[in-house]
């Protein structure tokens, strides 16, 4: 086996990470093929749009969360990492699952929704392995997370089986919305420490570090668990908007003390500060327009593109940069791939927020979106194929 394939199957971060930057550029350029020539859509067994909605929230965002999980557990709990025949296997499982979806028009609806739901069980079954040598509250809460999303992506594929036929809109929202919550748990733990960290190497006086409300954390965290699990429970209405618009509120509040104006100085660490903004802000314009202010579409994309797309550049970047024992810099080019997804995410809001030149914002985002993960692919390619180097030991 070539040694590149034995890298990359080796370790969780670079198969996943690799896979997400790959599949994310897929799915963009066919939505931007389907926007442009709607009769070369394929096949799928169902609408084009709903297929990719699905495929960006439970197939690309999926594989970010396989590979920060993989990598980011044991260190966590000091359990071993999984090993490269498992990450073969789970690896193997993602991409069936994206197969099945992709020729979800010529397969027996039962047999995509099996394929298609096998790869997060399976994760989390390994990843609590892991989390049990230390079982802390703050890590098991997102085995939670990870269920709520398997029964988000369960509740599409029963409408498309014909099982249900009103849980598709709630699936699809619902998915997003545990992807925020665990945005919103995990970024708030890692931003401002993340920050620290630069900011004590900087020799910046502790007086100036940034500070964390406990109570703040804590109502951000209860808010971040009831947001998906209500609109699993509840569907979308005014009980989910109510929570996300708390939630923004409460996300902007903690992020008052987090010292984003100091973190502008280094992009790797600002792009995590504006992927959560674009949480506080896209939960805002969601919970709004949930009820009755405001357009719906246009949050939803703030918050899949600006920010599940933002902060998973940012955490990818900066966790395959680390851990291929690469000095935490961002490249010129994976600066410019962070500046045009916050672009993408303006660029598609204000297209349906405006409704002023619709297609032209979706094609203009749909662009941005692309670029930025094909400038993702060539910054990143030598952390995520290539040996370790000498600093990592």
């Amino acid at each position: 086996m070539p040694a590149i394939i034995t890298r990359v199957l080796g370790e969780g971060f670079r198969v996943f990470f690799l896979s997400a930057g790959l599949y994310g550029m897929f799915v963009g350029l066919v939505w931007g093929l389907w926007l442009t020539v709607p009769y070369l859509a394929p096949d799928y067994g169902m609408t084009p749009p709903m297929w990719h909605a699905h495929e960006m929230i439970f197939g690309y965002a999926t594989a970010a969360l396989g590979g920060f999980f993989l990598t980011a557990v044991p260190n966590w709990t000091g359990a071993p990492e999984a090993r490269a025949k498992f990450i073969t296997i789970v690896a193997g499982l993602w991409l069936a699952g994206r197969m099945a979806m992709w020729f979800s028009g010529t397969l027996p609806p039962a047999i995509v929704a099996v394929v298609d739901l096998a790869f997060v069980p399976i994760l989390a079954a390994k990843i609590l392995t892991q989390l049990i040598k230390r079982p802390k509250p703050q890590n098991m809460v997102f085995l939670a997370l990870l269920s709520f999303i398997w029964i988000a992506n369960l509740m599409t594929h029963l409408d498309w089986m014909g099982v249900s036929n009103d849980t598709l809109q709630t699936g699809l929202r619902a998915g997003l919305l545990t992807l925020c919550a665990m945005i919103a748990i995990l970024g708030g733990r890692i931003t401002p420490a993340f920050t620290r960290n630069a900011m004590k190497r900087a020799e910046v006086p502790e007086a100036r570090w940034p500070v964390s409300s406990p109570i703040l954390d804590k109502v951000g965290m209860g808010l971040a668990l009831l947001l998906p699990l209500g609109a699993l429970g509840l569907g979308i209405g005014s009980v989910s908007g109510s929570l996300a618009l708390a939630l923004g509120v409460v996300q902007f509040l903690r992020m008052a003390r987090w010292r984003t104006v100091w973190a502008a100085r280094q992009p790797i660490l600002l792009a995590l500060h504006l992927g959560l903004a674009m949480l506080a802000l896209g939960l805002i314009l969601w919970g709004l327009a949930v009820l009755g202010i405001g357009n719906e579409v246009a949050a939803l994309h703030v918050l899949g593109i600006g920010c599940v797309g933002g902060m998973t550049l940012a955490v990818m970047s900066r966790a395959a940069l680390g851990h291929s024992g690469r000095a935490l810099i961002a490249p010129g080019s994976m600066v410019v791939a962070y500046g045009l997804m916050a672009a993408a995410a303006l660029s598609r809001w204000i297209g349906a927020e405006l409704n002023a030149g619709y297609l032209v914002a979706m094609l203009l985002s749909d662009g941005l979106w692309v670029a930025a993960f094909a400038l993702y692919l060539i910054s990143m390619w030598p952390a995520l194929t290539g040996p370790k180097t000498a600093k990592s030991g």
